[in-house]
């Protein structure tokens, strides 16, 4: 970001409060990203000759208005956004984590589907620049450009604005929802990534991470929020153990649980013991619940099934959809036996279906085939799955899974 290794934290962190302080004051998104980038384009020029200032944020944030108000060329509009902004407290008074999550809350914004959100908050919010958000998601800088430029339009027809709800009204429970959903989503993508010759994107999983410990850290009493935050370090916990020496995907039943990151996997626990007593669990409560009753088992075979299994019950329950019953399914193939599971599904993959034909369908039902030794079920589906992945390490795998049952059946 800026070509001095002491400055780039700083400025990371730096840049999202001060773009949400003046967002917030001018509600003009477009032209107060140009601000903050000159700003910091100053910052570079000046501290390492002048020294980093007292009050860094102060000194962007002044920096950053002077260029937003240079660019303002109708006077009658500069006038308002200087009445505006000085009816402001001064620079560097506001918390910064006020304005972070104002502006989680603006990228967040309901006219816009996940991806333009995840697209617009990493671009926002994370710090991301251009290039990288389009490599993260394998299109051209131009295609990633039109897309958060289209999200920003967009939200302005909406004719609501980067508008943010105050806490306790009607619209603040679903505008919450929407920022964990499309941190959640981000922090999957980067996970297990849909496409591409990676299996995961530590940088996009990583900064899904820093954003939700900033909600956890800005609304501690948010069950959900805290939840998320430990789904993911439970989750993320396994990473260094999902893949092998040359890049495959290794399974969780397979993976070496030493190599799993018992710091991470004790931040987590102690974050979803923290939510206990704060009412009926939700979605996210419950999927870290699930986490940890896996991060527990020393070995696979010491799994509670019977207790995920009872989890994920409550998750259809509470937040009901095709991939939790397809992970349900897994779970139930591990209590009550892989009939029971395959019963499940028949029911899931219907030809209207969401998950018709999808490549984790075949998967998981190939698996079920296999342990119910319906080899050439097994075989029909594991190829089926590898056809339909956009993931090379999950079409190697599953490429390589077929080839071993064809093999066995023939030796």
């Amino acid at each position: 970001m800026t070509g001095h290794p002491g400055f780039e934290d700083l400025l990371r962190s730096l840049v999202p409060q001060v773009l949400g302080v003046l967002v917030r004051r001018t509600g003009d998104l477009d032209a107060c990203e140009d601000a903050v980038q000159e700003a910091l384009v100053a910052a570079v020029r000046h501290w390492p000759a002048d020294g980093v200032p007292s009050n860094p944020r102060g000194w962007l944030l002044q920096t950053a208005t002077r260029r937003y108000v240079d660019q303002v060329r109708s006077e009658q509009a500069r006038q308002r956004r200087e009445e505006r902004m000085a009816r402001e407290p001064a620079a560097g008074s506001v918390p910064a984590g006020d304005d972070t999550l104002m502006l989680l809350f603006m990228c967040c914004h309901p006219a816009l589907t996940p991806a333009s959100a995840i697209a617009l908050t990493l671009r926002a919010v994370g710090g991301l620049a251009t290039s990288e958000i389009a490599a993260a998601y394998l299109v051209p800088e131009a295609t990633m450009a039109q897309r958060i430029s289209r999200a920003k339009q967009r939200v302005k027809a909406s004719g609501r604005g980067f508008d943010v709800p105050e806490p306790g009204v009607k619209d603040w429970a679903p505008r919450l929802r929407s920022v964990l959903h499309v941190l959640y989503l981000m922090f999957s993508e980067g996970y297990t990534t849909t496409q591409g010759p990676a299996l995961h994107r530590a940088d996009l999983s990583g900064e899904a991470i820093r954003l939700a410990g900033q909600v956890h850290r800005i609304l501690p009493l948010e069950a959900e929020a805290t939840a998320l935050l430990a789904l993911m370090l439970l989750t993320e916990a396994r990473r260094p153990a999902r893949t092998g020496p040359d890049g495959e995907l290794v399974p969780l039943a397979e993976q070496d649980r030493t190599r799993w990151d018992r710091r991470l996997i004790g931040e987590g626990a102690a974050l979803l013991a923290a939510t206990i007593g704060s009412g009926p669990p939700g979605e996210y409560r419950l999927q870290a619940a699930i986490a940890a009753v896996h991060d527990d088992a020393a070995h696979a075979e010491d799994t509670d099934w019977p207790q995920i299994l009872g989890l994920y019950g409550l998750l259809d329950h509470v937040a009901g959809s095709p991939v939790v019953t397809l992970n349900r399914a897994v779970a139930l193939a591990m209590v009550e036996g892989p009939a029971a599971a395959l019963a499940l599904l028949d029911g899931l993959d219907t030809d209207d279906g969401p998950l018709h034909g999808h490549h984790r369908v075949h998967a998981v039902r190939a698996h079920l085939c296999e342990m119910a030794r319906d080899t050439a079920s097994a075989l029909v589906h594991y190829r089926a799955a590898a056809a339909r992945t956009t993931s090379t390490p999950e079409q190697r795998y599953l490429t390589t899974r077929a080839a071993r049952l064809h093999h066995s059946t023939r030796s």
